[in-house]
């Protein structure tokens, strides 16, 4: 827990960010995002579509308090849903709420939805809406229920350790639903804190949406969950059409390419931009066994230093505030 604790302070440093901003690519940041502009990220997304994966496209941005800054994430997000009908690619649409600016006004963001939403219907392209912590949690619901009253093509993510999920999945099964364990620190009182715990909720969830939702992207790297998924739907004859595998551009590429394959819908979560650091250090503290999927890859001696300051700061503070 202490891991997933350092994890999840470096992804709020702003500080930290902004050094990740600076360095990019240097920083071995291509392994784990597919470009920092629109052309680079359309090129990756060609090379999966080539191998059979299909690819859902996150332009990264983080502490968005700015209108200015929200408008330009609008803009950028605009601009990748007309790349996707020009390069006639397999993709589609992921973006947070908070990048559009949730934090600033409730009003102003979904209007910016709804500016987008107007894009993607033009090109039939579907949106995801993410979700984020549970301070967002719900307005994020409410926007997506003011998209679904014009548009279809619209879906979101259920996340498997908070309490409300079974909940939320029975309003929303009749959209096409993400569902993942939750990579975000919440407290005891909102959601479950052991791995044992999301881990059964969340194969709970996988089980009750494939029987009874339109359509699940199970996104998990744990071969476990894949496998007892795979018996679930033999068991179930559930056709291959309601359902998907997901996993993060640059984890896990040997399986991806297996579970396409092997014939299943694979869809790649594929994120790009510069502004990558907060969501890599989220995907670590998610699941702190991810470090070992792309450690070697990503990690030189700049990311080491950088990374190793601000965990041994992290855990001073944490020993200075005990003997207090």
């Amino acid at each position: 827990m202490m891991l997933k604790d350092i994890f999840m302070t470096l992804s709020e440093n702003q500080v930290l960010n902004g050094a990740a901003k600076k360095y990019g690519l240097k920083m071995g940041a291509q392994h784990v995002v597919a470009g920092t502009n629109i052309e680079e990220t359309m090129e990756s997304i060609k090379k999966l579509n080539a191998q059979g994966i299909s690819c859902t496209v996150d332009n990264l941005g983080e502490f968005v308090f700015e209108k200015e800054e929200a408008l330009e994430a609008k803009a950028q997000i605009i601009a990748v849903i007309e790349a996707i009908e020009e390069h006639q690619v397999d993709a589609h649409i992921s973006l947070k709420p908070s990048q559009l600016g949730l934090d600033i006004d409730y009003d102003f963001a979904l209007q910016n939805l709804k500016d987008i939403i107007a894009v993607a219907k033009k090109y039939n392209t579907f949106i995801n809406i993410d979700m984020e912590s549970n301070k967002h949690l719900q307005p994020s619901f409410d926007i997506l229920d003011e998209l679904s009253k014009e548009y279809d093509q619209v879906g979101t993510v259920i996340q498997a350790y908070f309490f409300r999920a079974a909940e939320d999945i029975q309003k929303y099964k009749n959209f096409r639903l993400r569902i993942v364990k939750g990579a975000y620190k919440e407290p005891a009182d909102v959601a479950y804190q052991t791995k044992e715990e999301i881990d059964q909720n969340y194969i709970e969830l996988i089980e009750w949406h494939l029987l009874n939702g339109k359509f699940t992207s199970i996104a998990t790297h744990d071969h476990n969950v894949i496998n007892h998924i795979k018996q679930f739907i033999i068991d179930h004859n559930i056709s291959h059409d309601k359902f998907e595998f997901q996993m993060l551009y640059g984890f896990r590429t040997d399986m991806q390419l297996q579970l396409a394959k092997e014939g299943f819908n694979f869809c790649t979560y594929v994120p790009f931009g510069k502004d990558w650091y907060g969501y890599f250090m989220r995907r670590l503290a998610e699941r702190p066994a991810n470090m070992n999927l792309v450690v070697k890859q990503v990690f030189n001696k700049k990311t080491n230093t950088m990374i190793g300051l601000a965990a041994g700061a992290f855990a001073l503070g944490r020993l200075t505030k005990r003997k207090k």
